[in-house]
Formats: structure tokens, sequence, C-alpha cells
């Protein structure tokens, strides 16, 4: 019975000090972003005088910051321009990604495990060391640069591998074939039985996915930044880099504009967040 104890004292004693290591990191972590709330709600000199400071110990608190940011970067056509590139690249991606990842599951010849090898390897490559011939040939050969189109096809293009890899992943492990089969019997096509059968079944995977190119997608700045110069074309992290003058920035503003960047990414977040979960858990699983 002493034995049990001192091994339950010391299982207790190690949980404590693993949930406290938990709560270290996690304050380490969520400083910063609660570091830019504060500081959004501050007054420049207030900032550049005292950044760490909390909000009970200093005066002038306001929502002007917010205010200035919404106007300064024409929030609501930076929203849009957003809205437009993110949806647009997140359908494609993740619609093409799911056919090809399914046709190389269910069909496995030289062409398709070479064009999965191909894709896989691609995911080693760096945009940095693609971005200057890449902006070198669509803009100063074809001309299409400037374009919410040709942003929408470089996302979906670069995106491609890794929506691929995910996919393969998913529909090998947790697709089983017999339904393929009964849904041929009843005399579905091949695109039928995908859209009605299959792609179904991948909705945990297909939530990851969304969540996890739709925040890449929302937050680039470089791709954008190489693509679009027509100020009404801008995205919102490219909107947010008015605020940067050449020898001193406004940094409530700037930190207003950001909060005002992540709360949309953070609301589809909050409603594929079980989604996710059982996506991860369902890949676990398996």
């Amino acid at each position: 019975m002493k034995q049990t104890t001192v091994g339950g004292n010391k299982r207790k004693v190690t949980n404590a000090l693993f949930i406290g290591l938990l709560v270290i990191v996690f304050i380490a972590y969520m400083f910063p972003f609660l570091m830019v709330v504060i500081n959004s709600l501050k007054q420049k000199r207030d900032i550049i005088k005292s950044p760490f400071s909390w909000l009970f110990t200093i005066k002038g608190l306001s929502f002007d910051n917010f205010v200035k940011a919404f106007t300064q970067m024409d929030f609501l056509n930076a929203f849009k321009n957003s809205l437009i590139v993110t949806g647009c690249a997140t359908v494609l991606v993740t619609l093409l990604a799911s056919m090809l990842a399914y046709y190389i599951v269910r069909h496995s010849n030289m062409i398709s495990n070479i064009t999965f090898a191909l894709m896989v390897a691609s995911m080693i490559i760096p945009f940095q060391a693609i971005m200057i011939p890449l902006v070198s040939i669509y803009g100063g050969t074809l001309n299409v640069l400037n374009h919410r189109i040709t942003l929408i096809f470089m996302h979906t293009g670069f995106s491609m591998a890794m929506s691929v890899f995910m996919f393969h992943g998913f529909i090998r492990g947790n697709v089983p074939i017999a339904l393929e089969e009964a849904s041929c019997i009843d005399g579905c096509t091949h695109a039928e039985t995908f859209f009605k059968i299959v792609l179904p079944l991948l909705k945990p995977i297909i939530s990851t996915m969304v969540i996890l190119n739709s925040l890449a997608f929302w937050n680039d700045f470089l791709l954008p930044s190489l693509v679009l110069t027509d100020k009404k074309l801008l995205t919102l992290p490219l909107s947010t880099y008015s605020f940067y003058g050449t020898y001193s920035a406004d940094y409530g503003t700037i930190m207003a504009g950001l909060l005002l960047c992540v709360i949309p990414i953070l609301i589809l977040y909050i409603v594929l967040q079980k989604q996710i979960i059982g996506g991860v858990v369902a890949g676990a699983v398996k």
C-alpha cells in the first residue's frame, strides 16, 4: 500500500509539473499577441514610452487607432480583395487536390507514382528561390501581373503539393474501396462516385486543409507584394504596410490594423475547430 501511495504521489507531482510547464509555454506563446491587443488601445506616446505597461497603468485609453486603421487601410476594399483571393484559391486547391489525390491512390501506375513523387519533392523548394524568375516571366514576358486571377492561380499552384500529400494519406487510410465498388454496381460513374461517395467522407481533412490554406493565403505578404501593385487590388496584409513611414511608424494604428486582419481568420478557425480536431484524430488513429 505504501508503494502504491508513493507512486500515486509521484504521479501527481509529475502531472502538476507538466501542467505548470504547459501554462508557462502558453503564457510565453500568447504574450506577444496580448501585447498587440493592449498596445492597439494605447496612444503612440504611451507605446513608445512604455510598450510593456498594462492598460490600467496608463491614461488616454481609446479606440481611435481602430477607427484610423479602418479608414486609412481602406479596410472594406482590402477585405473584399483578401476574401476573393483566399476564397477562390482555397476552393480550387481543395477540389483539385482531392481529385488528384484520389486518382493517384486508386490508379497506382508509373505516371501517377512519378507525379506524386515530383509533387512531394517540390515541397522542399523554397519560394524565395523561384520568385525572381516567376516575376520576370509573368510580368516581363506574359504581362499578367497586377490581376487577382494571377494571384489566385499562383496560390493554387504553390499549395497543390502539400494538399495532395495530405489528401493522399487520408484517402488511403480512411476511404474503403468497398464503398466505391458498391456504387459502381449501382450504376454510378467515376465522377458520381467521387462527388457523392468519396468527397463527403473527406470532410475532416477538407476542414483541416481549408483552415491551413486559408490561413496561408490570408496572411501571405510576399507573393501578393510581387503580383499586386494597384492600390485597389491590395489585400489586407499589403494595406497594413501603408502605416509604415520612411522614418517613423504609427505603432498603435499598425497593431489595430493587424488585429482587424486577424479577426476574420480567427472566426473561421473557431467555426471549423471541431472538424479540424476530428481530422487530426482520424489521421492519428489510422
